[in-house]
């Protein structure tokens, strides 16, 4: 159980919250809802114990289980079994039951007797941790989420981010705390994994605070809401499922223009009879007390709520370039005995459209890390064509400096920009004032989506390899990105789980991994989108 009592929260000279009281308790599933930088991330880390608030209490009864948008691991040698189990500390217990196993078929007597009395003591540790039920718990967890018993025995370096989310997420809900705060949870799931995941959630007997865009998601699972008003830097908390806080959230905003309208009128009804007894000396006295309630009249109001700000998301004007500015011949990956993908040919020819397809894993994150030069193949090249300059959306923001400014990465990718032009690219972004000054590594994950995204404005980029970049994004931010791919006029190599993003780019050709099968587009690869 969580409870806060008078949060306040302020990043630099800005208040994101004050006053906040809320409670979690078991069987409340809350879903934390507000436009992207208006604090909900900043606020889970801060229930997560993970931050300290600038004022007020947040106290934790029980174990608290926190899922960030961006999961960061510690050691990836270790397999993705032994990362899931190692929420309850089976990992280790495992590692030395196996070692006592080995130990066990030595040829020297008192060698095999302590490993037996070695193993016996990792069994019963073993036992008290719930056993081979809790292995098969964790396994049923990673399976629903999409982690195969193959890629739970892989490394976690060998495994591409949105296998590592998901591996963060059976950790997470394997774990069995008592509070889960889930932070974007359905980015980079497909279909069959959201669908197990809104199950789990709705049977879970805890309390959940989420943050997410998915609106079926949140009507299939919170029964409150938390909407954190960024404009007010309040929480406004209803009691009530998603679909009936839409409905309330509706109702009130048609109460208070009505309230509104008549206020003003009263007001202004009284302001004129005002002016027009000012005139005597008998009635000026009267005249001044109506003018007082009339504006006493409209300060008791509640402030209007102004539209969200929404970033003008748009991408580079195009250089010229060759008929063909970027191929690809050859090429194949692996980590250590796996094999990602082998024999991958891409010819993007100028203003082409590509979709890249693939099961998790498949390799489709590497391979835009190779065509973008971060990453080397094992074979094969990638060829720069005349006048090729590169744009590339990388899905876990590692193109940002975490430890610069806002204003310095832009700087750093496009150094020739005025002050002036800076500032302007950034405030249409919504980085206005004191936010360029920001840490990046303090924003939220739709506000890392949005810098990456203005680091690419001023880059001529005539190729866009754009990794998953509708991730994150609230739905009127989406929009605009889906619109600004719509309108790009030079080349774009796509991966995504978005089905609108899809749409939106209107791909000409599809390449399928692992396999590197290159095919014109059609609509039919459509429904592979949500399943990749």
């Amino acid at each position: 159980m969580l409870t806060v009592s008078d949060v306040h929260i302020r990043v630099g000279a800005r208040t994101l919250l004050s006053d906040a009281s809320f409670r979690v308790s078991p069987g409340d599933r809350i879903g934390l809802v507000g436009r992207n930088g208006a604090g909900k991330t900043t606020l889970t880390r801060i229930l997560a114990g993970e931050e300290q608030p600038a004022a007020g209490t947040v106290t934790v009864v029980g174990s608290v289980g926190h899922l960030p948008q961006d999961p960061r691991t510690g050691d990836l040698g270790v397999t993705a079994q032994d990362r899931v189990l190692s929420a309850r500390g089976l990992d280790e217990v495992v590692r030395s039951l196996r070692a006592a196993e080995l130990a066990m078929a030595s040829d020297d007597r008192t060698a095999r007797e302590r490993a037996m009395r070695a193993y016996a003591r990792a069994e019963e540790e073993f036992l008290a941790r719930g056993g081979y039920a809790a292995e098969a718990e964790a396994a049923q967890a990673a399976a629903g989420l999409g982690l195969p018993g193959r890629v739970l025995a892989q490394p976690l370096g060998t495994l591409s981010g949105g296998q590592r989310r998901r591996v963060e997420l059976a950790r997470v809900l394997f774990a069995g705390h008592d509070t889960l705060l889930l932070d974007e949870p359905t980015n980079h799931l497909d279909a069959d994994s959201i669908g197990w995941l809104r199950d789990f959630l709705v049977s879970y007997r805890g309390g959940l605070v989420m943050i997410s865009h998915d609106t079926g998601l949140l009507e299939a699972t919170v029964n409150r809401v938390l909407h954190l008003d960024a404009d007010r830097a309040v929480i406004d908390v209803h009691n009530v499922g998603w679909r009936a806080y839409l409905a309330q959230r509706e109702t009130d905003e048609r109460r208070r223009r009505r309230e509104r309208v008549n206020a003003e009128r009263k007001a202004g009804s009284l302001l004129a009879q005002a002016d027009r007894m000012r005139a005597s000396v008998g009635t000026a006295s009267a005249a001044k007390n109506m003018a007082r309630r009339a504006h006493r009249m409209l300060a008791e109001l509640e402030p209007e709520r102004r539209a969200a700000k929404v970033a003008r998301i748009r991408l580079p004007e195009p250089a010229p370039c060759g008929r063909t500015p970027l191929t690809a011949t050859g090429l194949s990956k692996s980590y250590g005995s796996l094999e990602v993908f082998t024999g991958v040919d891409l010819a993007v020819d100028r203003g082409s459209r590509v979709v890249v397809l693939g099961l998790n894993g498949a390799g489709k994150t590497t391979l835009l890390r190779i065509l973008a030069g971060r990453e080397r193949p094992d074979t094969g090249a990638v060829v720069h064509g005349h006048g090729l300059r590169l744009g590339y959306y990388a899905q876990e923001h590692d193109t940002l400096d975490l430890a610069r400014s806002v204003r310095e990465n832009l700087a750093a990718a496009a150094p020739h920009l005025t002050d002036g032009e800076a500032r302007r690219i950034l405030g249409s972004f919504l980085f206005s004032g004191d936010d360029a000054g920001k840490s990046a590594g303090v924003l939220s994950g739709g506000e890392k989506t949005r810098l990456a995204l203005a680091t690419l404005v001023c880059s001529s980029a005539n190729v866009l390899l754009l990794d998953e970049p509708t991730n994150n994004l609230d739905p009127a931010s989406r929009q605009e990105i889906l619109g600004a791919i719509r309108g790009y006029r030079g080349a774009i190599v796509l991966v995504t789980h978005d089905e609108g993003a899809v749409e939106a780019l209107e791909p000409d050709r599809v390449l399928l991994l692992p396999d590197g099968v290159e095919d014109l587009w059609s609509p039919g690869y459509a429904d592979l989108v949500s399943l990749d």
